[in-house]
């Protein structure tokens, strides 16, 4: 499958080729939990379970575990459990995780400065199509010859 410059004659890895292992990397850091932890945790102060939890509003307990091992996993995080009754379980990123928490976080810098005008790009698209009969197109998504498809 041809996907463009292909990067393994150069040392790197296809990231459109479905078996990359960077594939997996980017669907983890790209889920909408892993993105709110890593950014909960980027100050790089460690955090508590319940603290977490508590900061993510609407995250279950199961997902938040499963969020953090994978973030362990893959070397982002570390998970420290502290000898005492109840276990005392604090997490924080590795340096690998504040690296790409730095950049989930500038992607939130940029929804929180932007959010306005995509909420007006949303309402106009709705209006838009709430007009338009359903299967129908505007003439600027209309084939121009025969066999064409719009991008």
């Amino acid at each position: 499958m041809d996907t463009g410059f292909d990067l393994r004659k150069h040392g790197g890895v296809e990231v459109f080729l479905r078996d990359c292992p960077t594939r997996a990397v980017l669907e983890l850091i790209a889920g909408k939990w892993t993105m709110l932890v890593l950014v909960a945790l980027t100050d790089g102060r460690p955090m508590r379970f319940a603290e977490l939890r508590r900061r993510l509003d609407g995250v279950t307990s199961k997902v938040l575990t499963q969020t953090l091992r994978a973030l362990e996993r893959e070397g982002l995080l570390v998970r420290r459990v502290y000898p005492t009754v109840p276990p005392c379980v604090e997490y924080r990123l590795t340096r690998l995780g504040e690296e790409v928490g730095g950049l989930v976080q500038s992607i939130t810098d940029w929804s929180q400065a932007n959010i306005a005008a995509i909420q007006i790009a949303r309402e106009e698209f709705d209006e838009r199509t709430t007009r338009r009969p359903v299967g129908s197109y505007g003439s600027e998504h209309r084939p121009t010859r025969s066999g064409d498809t719009p991008d």
